[in-house]
């Protein structure tokens, strides 16, 4: 499972033209589920953003994370982060996981962080052409993948 974590000022995603969800400060995850994805790659992933000490405290260190901060969570399914590139021109998209794997574990993953943040958990909608829209605070953008922990 791999997602792509923005620290922002603001974001939002839009479905046929209308504002679907939006969230103030906080984090956007663009959120990737691989075949071999499992229920503790959901726990894993969902801990270490909402743990992740990515916000400034009071001398302007990140050293607050999600939780600390009361921040707002905006998860986007994105099958595009499990993209290969080795061969051609074509990104080949074979280890993103089928719909009817992908979208309970998509499901649980906000739910997830949901408990642990105890805030409603803002989403796109799985399977489904949206236009994201973010201010991303800082530059903070991190790459988290569950096969490779470091």
């Amino acid at each position: 499972m791999r997602a792509l974590i923005q620290r922002v000022s603001s974001a939002s995603v839009m479905i046929n033209d209308r504002v679907h969800s939006q969230i103030e400060h906080g984090l956007l995850v663009l959120l990737g589920i691989e075949e071999s994805d499992c229920r503790e790659d959901v726990e894993w992933l969902a801990g270490k953003i909402c743990r992740i000490r990515i916000f400034d405290d009071g001398d302007g260190h990140m050293n607050l994370a999600l939780v600390d901060i009361g921040g707002e969570t905006l998860v986007i399914s994105q099958f595009t982060l499990h993209a290969s590139t080795k061969k051609g021109n074509r990104p080949s998209f074979t280890r993103a996981a089928r719909p009817e794997q992908a979208l309970p574990l998509y499901e649980m993953f906000i739910s997830r962080v949901q408990d642990i943040t105890g805030k409603p958990v803002a989403s796109g909608r799985f399977g489904t052409a949206m236009q994201v829209s973010l201010i991303n605070d800082g530059p903070v953008t991190i790459w988290i993948d569950s096969r490779d922990r470091q």
